[in-house]
């Protein structure tokens, strides 16, 4: 009782506020901006993954409208080696087929030369050094390209966007730490004859700012929380409507089980560091003021 009585009367030490008030409504915003910029990064992250996991030992052999006549020997070839999972040779008619897209009728033309393709698949572990050499010493002409290099522009541009989301993600901690700030200051300036009051009656710095510690956590904890549900609303509409289309190209969940775990987290992490700074703002103005 003595315990809830001191709380009680320190409280009403300091009028009380609306919930409602512009620290909050910051607080939420900044909350729903990172939360989102987040699920994107981690989106983005585990796609990535994928891309680079599904190519990551695969190669293309290339052999030229001269030689094309060698697929057959280059299948046997490459099926002969050790660690390769399959070889398989793309039909001509794809390969005019895709090309008719850019030439037209012309893609259909007997004189048109046309290369031909080999996918290769190895098992994970193997070297393509041995094959590659081999390839092309006994296919002169011949080239092995690997896939995950046709994709570098991709998958750089998605770690690109990663980092991108990241240092958002650090720019709204930054900004919703100086709003914080600001509003501690303009409470320390709003208060300032109740503090002289209550020092001038022996209370120290501590506990004063322990008064507008509480307020300040519930602005961040009732912002934070509206926030988080107001992202989460946002990120199930996004997923209903698009969760076919994200399945099939991550090959899976766009968030997985640690990322929603990360996201939870994201928000509590948020008010501990809004608690913390008002603490640290509140005792710097009141030891360089009073």
């Amino acid at each position: 009782m003595k315990l809830g009585n001191r709380i009680a009367g320190e409280r009403s030490l300091l009028p009380a506020e609306k919930v409602h008030r512009p620290t909050t409504a910051l607080i939420a915003t900044m909350t729903f901006v990172m939360l989102l910029v987040a699920a994107a990064g981690l989106t983005l992250t585990n796609a990535a993954g994928v891309v680079t996991k599904g190519v990551h030992n695969r190669f293309v052999i290339e052999l030229p409208a001269g030689i094309s006549a060698d697929l057959p020997k280059v299948v046997a070839t490459v099926r002969s080696q050790s660690g390769v999972l399959s070889a398989t040779p793309v039909p001509e008619a794809e390969m005019r087929s895709t090309l008719q897209r850019w030439l037209g009728d012309a893609a259909a033309a007997q004189d048109l030369p046309v290369p031909a393709l080999v996918t290769v698949e190895l098992r994970t572990g193997s070297q393509p050094g041995s094959l590659e050499a081999q390839i092309r010493r006994e296919f002169p002409g011949a080239t092995v390209i690997a896939e995950t290099a046709e994709l570098s522009p991709l998958l750089g541009s998605l770690h690109a966007l990663q980092w991108l989301a990241l240092l958002l993600v650090v720019l709204v901690a930054f900004a919703t730490s100086a709003a914080v700030v600001l509003a501690s200051r303009g409470a320390l300036d709003t208060h300032r004859s109740t503090i002289e009051i209550m020092h001038g009656i022996g209370a120290t710095d501590r506990q004063v700012t322990r008064l507008f510690e509480r307020k300040i956590a519930t602005d961040a904890l009732i912002g934070a929380l509206a926030g988080s549900l107001a992202a989460a609303t946002g990120l199930l509409l996004v997923a209903s409507i698009g969760a076919a289309f994200a399945t099939e190209l991550t090959g899976g969940a766009p968030l997985r089980k640690g990322d929603i775990l990360l996201l939870a987290v994201a928000p509590i992490v948020e008010v501990i560091l809004a608690i913390l700074v008002a603490r640290w703002a509140i005792l710097k103005a009141l030891r360089e003021t009073l």
